[in-house]
């Protein structure tokens, strides 16, 4: 009853209602926050304190810039809930606050457009080598199968385009990316198509800041032949897999074009079989499915490797 009365104080106040109205709709920086609710920074930190102490939201830093969002579990989780859902309906007491959201939302997206732009020629120059995308995202969801997850874990988000795809899937999906710049680019994404669900962070895939079993669907899309360590990055994944998940890893099979290397940092020129499914197995996954994909220069090859419901790590 303590925690729930400090939750009710901390929320309590109508700037800190906005604010929930406005995090409820995607993570924001102190500085945006600080613009939309047209209040001086000091003000506005204050409260994210108390709220944060409350347990109604979860901070992170990312470069020198401080984000927040809604918690994510406990009681603070279950108060947001229902505070959101009552304060839907006073539209009009919020609209100020939306316009302005969307102001911002949109500068993102240009922003993070401009930089797509500004590498597009290299993607494209990758994209070229093997089958269209659309194919493997395809293939993904089928060897998936269309079950619905609480958790879902993009690691090495990019562009968060895989945010995207599986999004009608997930009751809420995190993209993990060590690039500011590709987070960026994923947050403007994510918020031109009104995904509130889904939301990006910077992270190490070695030593993800997540608990254990926490996530029903982790996927590594063109991210592992970047890995100094896949097996390491494979077994950190399995550590937050919940029992009866599924890992879906999608990546070039061995392959002889070296310019990857030079040109484009691939540590690794693609992966074998019985190597990927041999790191899973290793860290308690069972392979279950392996499916190629024809078209180019390079093959890519997806692997689904589930946890076991019986097993505890």
């Amino acid at each position: 009853m303590d925690e729930l009365l400090a939750a009710l104080r901390a929320a309590g106040e109508a700037t800190r209602l906005r604010v929930l109205a406005l995090l409820g709709r995607g993570e924001l920086t102190v500085g945006e926050l600080v613009h939309i609710l047209d209040q001086s920074q000091p003000r506005v930190s204050r409260h994210l304190k108390l709220m944060g102490e409350a347990g109604l939201l979860d901070r992170f830093q990312e470069g020198t810039q401080v984000f927040y969002r809604l918690s994510e579990s406990g009681l603070g989780a279950a108060l947001n809930d229902a505070l959101l859902t009552l304060l839907e309906g006073d539209g009009a007491a919020l609209e100020p606050d939306l316009k302005v959201l969307e102001k911002i939302r949109a500068e993102r997206f240009e922003k993070a457009q401009a930089y797509f732009r500004a590498h597009a020629a290299e993607w494209d120059q990758i994209r070229s080598l093997y089958v269209a995308e659309a194919e493997v995202e395809q293939a993904l969801l089928e060897m998936q199968g269309g079950a619905k997850v609480e958790r879902f874990l993009d690691m090495g988000t990019g562009t968060g385009r895989m945010l995207e795809v599986f999004a009608h899937l997930a009751s809420q999906g995190l993209g993990i990316d060590v690039s500011r710049d590709m987070l960026s680019v994923a947050r403007g994404n994510l918020a031109l198509r009104s995904l509130d669900h889904c939301q990006v962070r910077q992270g190490d895939m070695y030593e993800l800041l997540l608990g254990d079993e926490s996530q029903e669907l982790v996927l590594f899309h063109q991210v592992l032949h970047f890995a100094d360590d896949p097996q390491r990055a494979l077994k950190e994944a399995a550590r937050v897999l919940a029992p009866g998940g599924t890992l879906l890893v999608a990546d070039f099979a061995p392959h002889r074009e070296e310019f990857l290397r030079d040109e484009q940092a691939h540590r690794r020129l693609g992966f074998a079989d019985d190597e990927v499914s041999h790191w899973c197995e290793h860290a308690g996954l069972k392979t279950t499915e392996i499916r190629h994909l024809d078209g180019g220069r390079l093959r890519v090859t997806i692997w689904r490797c589930d946890k076991p419901a019986d097993v505890k790590e």
